[in-house]
């Protein structure tokens, strides 16, 4: 009761606001971060969307669940997820896009899959932001497909500089072999069916990274999934 009083009084003075519209979110709200108006009026991918998807990605399945254009308002929920210390709002993301995922297997009548694996990050950049936003999604997702969220198979040994303004040439080169397959892992996953995942997919250079580091060592079945697409 106490914790709850506490709560309350620190949502008065600190009222939750929309980090689209910057309006306050009512009680009722079905999230702390954006409107529940908001989240339905999100711009949500096309069947051409998903085909173009899956013409940039070399894994075996694709998935995306949003699509924006630079500047658009799903850009201001990415900054505050990447730059603002926003755990929560990936785990919110990554649930999400996991209830539309799970539609989309479904559908395309894909089966299980074994576990999930975020895009890491270099351990500089990890201590600098203090967290993984793709790790985040990728819990989000696990919670609603009930998956294991698997950390220690990939790891990335390069430092690269940000992709965001690098057109598609310099994106391949910037990852290229920025990432290694953790080899005491091979065994365990050399068969499995993975679900990899990353916030956004633009060129799909970085999703498609990881997918040909883990297929060096694996015949593993793979899904590329991320939150959103940005579209040209």
């Amino acid at each position: 009761m106490k914790v709850n009083i506490i709560s309350q009084i620190f949502d008065f003075i600190y009222p939750k606001t929309s980090f689209i519209s910057e309006e306050w979110l009512g009680e009722n709200n079905s999230n702390e971060f954006i409107s529940d108006s908001e989240e339905q009026s999100l711009r949500k991918v096309t069947e051409d969307d998903l085909k173009n998807l899956e013409e940039k990605l070399i894994s075996d399945h694709s998935f995306s669940y949003l699509a924006f254009y630079e500047n658009e308002d799903f850009s201001k929920i990415i900054y505050n997820l990447k730059y603002r210390g926003m755990k929560k709002l990936g785990i919110y993301l990554g649930e999400i896009a996991g209830r539309e995922l799970l539609k989309h297997i479904a559908e395309k009548d894909i089966g299980k899959f074994d576990m999930i694996i975020p895009v890491p990050l270099h351990k500089a950049k990890l201590r600098e932001r203090g967290y993984n936003q793709s790790e985040c999604i990728a819990k989000g997702i696990g919670n609603i497909i009930s998956l294991n969220v698997r950390t220690d198979v990939l790891n990335r040994i390069r430092n690269t500089t940000s992709q965001t303004k690098l057109n598609k040439e310099g994106r391949f080169k910037n990852i290229k072999d920025a990432f290694i397959i953790n080899e005491k892992t091979i065994n365990e996953i050399k068969d499995s069916r993975i679900i990899i995942v990353d916030d956004v997919v633009t060129t799909g250079s970085t999703l498609n990274e990881a997918i040909r580091t883990i297929r060096q060592s694996t015949s593993s079945e793979i899904l590329g999934c991320t939150v959103a697409m940005a579209r040209d």
